[in-house]
C-alpha cells in the first residue's frame, strides 16, 4: 500500500512539474470562458436581451438597455483584464457583480439547479481572487512574514465548497448501478475538495469527469443554432468549461491552509 501511495504521488507531483508554466493560465482561460462567451453573444443579441428584460421587468428602453450594456462591458472587460494579469481583483469584484445581477435579473435565485452552478462559478472566481494575492506577495519574496494570510486560506476554502455544487447538479438518483456507482464515487471526490484531502489528485480526477460529462451531454454544435435547445447547451457548456477552471487552480494552487492537506504536515 505504501508502495502505491508513494507511486502516486510521484505521479501526481511529476505532472504537477510538467504542467507547472501552462496550468495557470489554460485555468484562467477556462475560467473566464462563461463571460467571455456572454459577453460576446450580448454584443450579437443585443436587441433580443434588451427586449427580453424590458418586456420581463417592464423597466423601459433606458434602465434595459444599461443593464445590457453593463453586462457586455463588464464582462468583456473583466476578462481582457484578468487574462492580461492587470487590475484582477477589481475584474473578480466586477465578474461577481455580473453573477449577482443576472441571477436576479434572469430570475436564476428561484431556479436551484441554476443558483447552484452560479454559486460554483463565484467559487472559481474566489480561488483567481486567491490566486492574484499569492502573485502579489511573490513581490515581496524576501521579506518575512507571519505566515499564509487569513483572507486567502479562506478564500481557497470557500472557493473549494462553492466548485463542488457544481457536482450535486450533475447526481442522478436512479437504480441503475451506473447512476448509483457515478453517484458514489463522485459524492466521494467532492467531498475530498472540499474538506482538502488528496486535493489536487482528486480536484485532477473531477476534472477529467467534468471535461467527458460536458463534452458528451452539452455538445451544442451537434444541434442546428437556430434551435432554442443551442443556446441552452451552449450556455451549459461554457459554465462548465468555467468550473473546470476552478478546479484547475486547484490543482495548480493546491489546497491552502484550512485543509486536512495542510494540517496533516503538522501531525
Amino acid at each position: 500500500i505504501g508502495q502505491r501511495t508513494i507511486g502516486s504521488a510521484l505521479g501526481e507531483g511529476l505532472f504537477l512539474r510538467m504542467t507547472k508554466q501552462y496550468l495557470p493560465h489554460l485555468a484562467r482561460l477556462c475560467l473566464i470562458s462563461t463571460f467571455l462567451e456572454d459577453g460576446i453573444r450580448m454584443w450579437f443579441q443585443w436587441n433580443e436581451q434588451k427586449d427580453y428584460i424590458e418586456a420581463t421587468w417592464g423597466c423601459g428602453y433606458f434602465l434595459a438597455t444599461c443593464f445590457v450594456l453593463l453586462n457586455l462591458t463588464g464582462q468583456l472587460g473583466g476578462c481582457v483584464l484578468i487574462l492580461s494579469r492587470n487590475f484582477v481583483q477589481y475584474a473578480c469584484f466586477g465578474l461577481f457583480g455580473v453573477i449577482a445581477l443576472q441571477t436576479v435579473a434572469y430570475s436564476i435565485l428561484w431556479d436551484i439547479k441554476f443558483l447552484m452552478r452560479n454559486l460554483a462559478l463565484g467559487g472559481g472566481l474566489l480561488l483567481l481572487l486567491a490566486e492574484s494575492r499569492s502573485e502579489g506577495k511573490s513581490m515581496f519574496a524576501g521579506v518575512p512574514s507571519m505566515g499564509e494570510s487569513s483572507p486567502k486560506q479562506y478564500m481557497q476554502l470557500g472557493g473549494r465548497v462553492l466548485l463542488v455544487l457544481m457536482f450535486m447538479t450533475l447526481l442522478h438518483f436512479d437504480p441503475s448501478f451506473f447512476s448509483i456507482l457515478q453517484n458514489m464515487v463522485g459524492t466521494a471526490l467532492i467531498i475530498l475538495v472540499a474538506i482538502g484531502f488528496k486535493t489536487k489528485l482528486a480536484a485532477l480526477t473531477l476534472v477529467i469527469w467534468l471535461l467527458a460529462i460536458n463534452v458528451y451531454f452539452n455538445a451544442f454544435w451537434t444541434v442546428p443554432a437556430y434551435k432554442p435547445m443551442h443556446d441552452f447547451l451552449k450556455y451549459d457548456f461554457f459554465q462548465t468549461t468555467s468550473v473546470i477552471g476552478g478546479l484547475l487552480l486547484v490543482v495548480a494552487l493546491g489546497p491552502g491552509g484550512v485543509s486536512m492537506d495542510e494540517k496533516k504536515k503538522e501531525w
